[in-house]
């Protein structure tokens, strides 16, 4: 029988979001020998290089619980610096320019920036944490400030994905948190789609916050990652959308398919935490989705990203009808200020509906 995912409650346990702080399925194996620079982007072999340095100098500092010299270096000024290739090209010696923390990878969507974080993860021995910004602000939620800073602050790394700061009260809570943890001898990795110093532009006064942005940058140096989007690079465009028989045909004929209305499941992702949206579809092996509409609604529209991501990281397949995966977020939308997240969004969907369209052939 086809599951729906609006029959689903999952509850997650605090000691569950901490021990699930590892990279997700689709990143579980990947390396920086597995990268594909682009030969056109000279940012993306840089990139590689400096990541690889990185890995060295945390790798060569002392073991957890030691770390008084890590903490000496975290103390220097200066949050998001210039420069990050020159500081690390020459080795990961203390000597070797500056030696700030954390490492911030900066560019578009599609570039392999969780590629190389989860491989920066795979390359630093533990102990270890790796969580997109949601996860980690959902454990401080679950566990409280103090407990996280405890459970999080004998780490050698903390790699941070899809790095937003949305409300004034995440950038204060990110602030303090990784403050915390770099003073703690915690080295730090984080990607994004913004650039840390415009962290929250256009999402709330920002300037207000001014001096704990700053403060946060400081902790990074910066590494801008460029290129076209590699998902569909040299590929098809993405399917269309399908006749609603065709959708539940596919979601019958795949065991471990789920089928839901998209409407109705909007509805449902707004009574769970968006912590909770992997745990929705732990086990799924198709998304169905029938009557796709447009969103025009802001928080609608953001739990919808999340949900992508997710099942992005699970590499589960979608088939829709309705209207194109293109056509989900409408142009107020992407021309407001989480228009890199519905980017992302669609060109994830897309990959996945190509995988999709692939399962409609072979079933």
């Amino acid at each position: 029988m086809v599951q729906r995912l609006v029959d689903r409650r999952p509850q997650v346990r605090p000691e569950e979001l901490v021990a699930a702080l590892v990279p997700p399925p689709r990143f579980d194996a990947v390396r920086f020998a597995g990268y594909l620079p682009d030969p056109a982007e000279p940012s993306q072999s840089a990139a590689v290089t400096a990541l690889s340095a990185f890995a060295d100098r945390v790798n060569a500092g002392p073991a957890r619980g030691g770390g008084s010299a890590r903490r000496a270096r975290s103390g220097r000024s200066g949050l998001f610096g210039r420069g990050v290739r020159g500081a690390w090209s020459g080795g990961a010696g203390r000597g070797a320019g500056t030696a700030r923390p954390g490492v911030y990878l900066d560019g578009g969507f599609g570039v392999g920036k969780t590629h190389l974080l989860a491989s920066l993860w795979h390359a630093v021995a533990g102990p270890k944490a790796y969580g997109t910004f949601v996860e980690l602000t959902s454990l401080v939620g679950a566990l409280g400030f103090a407990a996280t800073a405890r459970a999080l602050g004998g780490m050698r790394l903390l790699a941070i994905d899809e790095f937003e700061l949305d409300d004034p009260g995440d950038t204060v809570l990110m602030s303090t948190l990784l403050t915390r943890l770099a003073d703690a001898g915690v080295a730090l990795a984080a990607t994004s789609n913004t650039q840390p110093e415009d962290l929250g532009a256009g999402r709330f006064a920002a300037a207000d916050f001014l001096r704990e942005i700053q403060g946060l940058a400081a902790r990074f140096d910066v590494l801008r990652v460029d290129g076209a989007d590699y998902r569909h690079r040299g590929l098809p465009a993405p399917p269309p959308p399908r006749a609603d028989g065709e959708v539940a045909a596919l979601a019958a004929a795949h065991d471990g398919a789920s089928e839901d209305d998209f409407a109705a499941l909007c509805a449902h992702l707004a009574g769970l935490h968006p912590s909770r949206y992997g745990a929705l579809v732990d086990g799924v092996r198709l998304v169905a989705l029938h009557g796709v509409t447009p969103v025009a609604d802001q928080a609608v529209a953001l739990r919808v990203v999340v949900l992508a991501d997710r099942l992005y990281d699970r590499s589960i397949p979608v088939v829709a009808s309705g209207v194109g995966l293109g056509e989900l977020f409408g142009a107020e939308l992407l021309a407001g200020p989480h228009r890199k997240k519905y980017q992302r969004a669609v060109s994830r969907l897309a990959a996945l509906a190509r995988d999709g369209a692939h399962l409609t052939t072979t079933a």
